[in-house]
C-alpha cells in the first residue's frame, strides 16, 4: 500500500502539472480528432462502422500522450533530481507517470463513447467487454508512452516526434479505418504485430461487429504487449537515468 501511495502521489503531480501542456493537448487530442475527421468527412459510411475505430484511436493517442512528455519536462525544469532523491524507486516514478496517463486516457476516451451511444445512437452489445477493452488498452498505451520517453533528452518535442513516427504508421494498418479482413495479406501480417489492432478488434466486437481475431487472443495480446513494454521501458530508464540527470 505504501508503494501504491507513492505511485499515486507521482500521478497526482503529473495530473496537476502536465495534463494541459501544449504537446499533450496537440498530439493527444487535436491531432487524432482532425485526422479522423479528414477520413470520415465526405464518405457515406454508417456510424456504427466508424465508432470502434474512433474510440480505438482516441484511447491510443490520449493514453500515450502524457508519459512521453513528463520526463523531458522534469529534466528541463531540474525537478527530476528532487524526485529521484525522494524515498521512491525509479519504477515507482515510472508507474506513477503511467497511472496519470491511464487516468487521462480513460477519462477522455469516455467522451466519444458517450457521444456515440447517447447522441449518434450506436448500440453497445457487450458492455463488459467494452470496459475490459478500454482498461486494457489505456494501460497498454500508457506503458507504451513510458517506453517512448526513454531517450535522455530535455526536449519534449523531440520525444513527441519519435512517438508520432511510431504511432502514425500503426493507425493505418491496425483496423482503425479499414477492417482487417479487407486488407491485403501483407497488411494483415503487419496488423498482427500492432497492439492497436487488438484494441480495435475488441471495440468492434463490443459494438456487435465481426472481428478477424478471436476475443481471448486480443485480450492476451494486449496483456503481453503491456508486460513487454513495461520491462523494456524500466530497463531503458534505469540505463539512461544518469545521462538524463547530467543534461
Amino acid at each position: 500500500m505504501s508503494a501504491l501511495g507513492k505511485c499515486w502521489a507521482v500521478a497526482k503531480k503529473d495530473i496537476r502539472i502536465y495534463y494541459f501542456k501544449g504537446p499533450v493537448l496537440i498530439f493527444g487530442l487535436l491531432f487524432p480528432t482532425f485526422l479522423f475527421l479528414a477520413f470520415a468527412m465526405g464518405r457515406n459510411l454508417a456510424p456504427h462502422t466508424l465508432v470502434p475505430g474512433l474510440i480505438g484511436m482516441a484511447v491510443f493517442f490520449t493514453a500515450s500522450a502524457v508519459t512521453p512528455a513528463v520526463l523531458p519536462f522534469e529534466t528541463r525544469t531540474r525537478t527530476l533530481e528532487r524526485l529521484v532523491a525522494a524515498p521512491v524507486t525509479l519504477p515507482m516514478i515510472i508507474a506513477g507517470d503511467i497511472l496519470a496517463a491511464f487516468v487521462f486516457g480513460i477519462s477522455l476516451s469516455l467522451v466519444p463513447i458517450l457521444i456515440s451511444v447517447a447522441i449518434v445512437g450506436v448500440s453497445v452489445y457487450h458492455p463488459l467487454l467494452l470496459a475490459v477493452a478500454l482498461i486494457l488498452s489505456a494501460l497498454c498505451f500508457a506503458v507504451l508512452g513510458a517506453l517512448f520517453s526513454t531517450p535522455p533528452t530535455d526536449n519534449p518535442s523531440s520525444i513527441m516526434t519519435i512517438s508520432n513516427l511510431v504511432r502514425l504508421p500503426l493507425i493505418f494498418f491496425s483496423g482503425v479505418f479499414l477492417p482487417i479482413d479487407q486488407m491485403p495479406q501483407w497488411g494483415q501480417w503487419l496488423a498482427a504485430i500492432s497492439p492497436l489492432t487488438y484494441t480495435t478488434e475488441l471495440f468492434r466486437r463490443s459494438f456487435g461487429q465481426g472481428t478477424h481475431f478471436p476475443v481471448p487472443l486480443c485480450i492476451c495480446a494486449l496483456a503481453a504487449f503491456t508486460l513487454a513494454f513495461w520491462f523494456l521501458s524500466t530497463h531503458l530508464h534505469q540505463r539512461n537515468l544518469s545521462r538524463r540527470l547530467w543534461l
